[in-house]
């Protein structure tokens, strides 16, 4: 199994992960301090990768600097995708016009470096999509922690992947398993999004890349098959968007 998304990058975590049959880890950054630890970690290991992006919550006087240093960091060797990148209007830790200046940047990027885009988005689905449609066509969109179910014919029309995370094992979570149970074998994915949303049954502890093995066990009984069908489907989609 492999681990697309996740924010830990301790060695005795990546140990964890190993251990548990996690082959690949996409260390996720989402500002200029954690993006520089993800590609120093990458760097060191054949089965660590980096995706570098400003997180919605990170991108307050976005402008010039910015762009500057994320186009930098974006080209390092290791990186095999741009993001996670979008809008939250849950929170709004920072101003609704600077993320979208932010998020339209990612994308440009994205298509200038032909790398896959990943996606964060909460309480803000109809702008991002909007600004998908408008600036994205063409490229690889990866739904991080795919949190809208209500629109999950939308992005399979689109041919976005959609990353399922450890909360779609959550008793709540029945719009969501029915679209992990729905999206078609081809835009498949799953994840931890570590330290966050631990996966039943470790729901409340510390999240880490080991426990992908949890959500995916939950996908494949979701979507009636073996884990190790499951297992290669996902690995495949994997190896497919991220070129790794």
């Amino acid at each position: 199994m492999v681990d697309t998304h996740c924010h830990l990058d301790a060695p005795a975590v990546v140990d964890a992960a190993r251990s548990a049959g996690v082959r690949r880890v996409g260390l996720v950054g989402t500002n200029r301090d954690s993006c520089d630890a993800v590609l120093r970690r990458a760097q060191e290991s054949e089965d660590l990768f980096a995706i570098v992006g400003l997180h919605p919550h990170n991108t307050t006087g976005f402008g010039d600097d910015e762009q500057v240093w994320l186009g930098d960091r974006a080209r390092g060797r290791s990186v095999i995708a741009v993001g996670e990148t979008g809008l939250d209007y849950y929170r709004d830790n920072a101003p609704r016009d600077d993320q979208r200046r932010s998020f339209e940047f990612h994308v440009e990027l994205a298509r200038t470096l032909g790398l896959p885009l990943v996606i964060h988005t909460r309480a803000a689905e109809d702008d991002t999509l909007a600004l998908l449609v408008e600036r994205a066509a063409g490229l690889t969109v990866i739904m991080h922690c795919f949190s809208m179910p209500d629109r999950l014919e939308e992005c399979v029309g689109r041919g976005y992947m959609c990353s399922f995370a450890g909360n779609v094992t959550y008793k709540s979570a029945a719009d969501l398993q029915r679209a992990a149970a729905q999206v078609p074998d081809e835009l498949l994915l799953v994840e931890t999004d570590s330290p966050y949303l631990a996966p039943v049954p470790l729901r409340g502890k510390p999240n880490q890349p080991a426990n992908v093995v949890h959500t995916a066990r939950f996908v494949a009984e979701l979507r009636g098959v073996a884990y190790d069908e499951l297992e290669r489907v996902v690995e495949g989609n994997a190896a497919r968007v991220f070129d790794w």
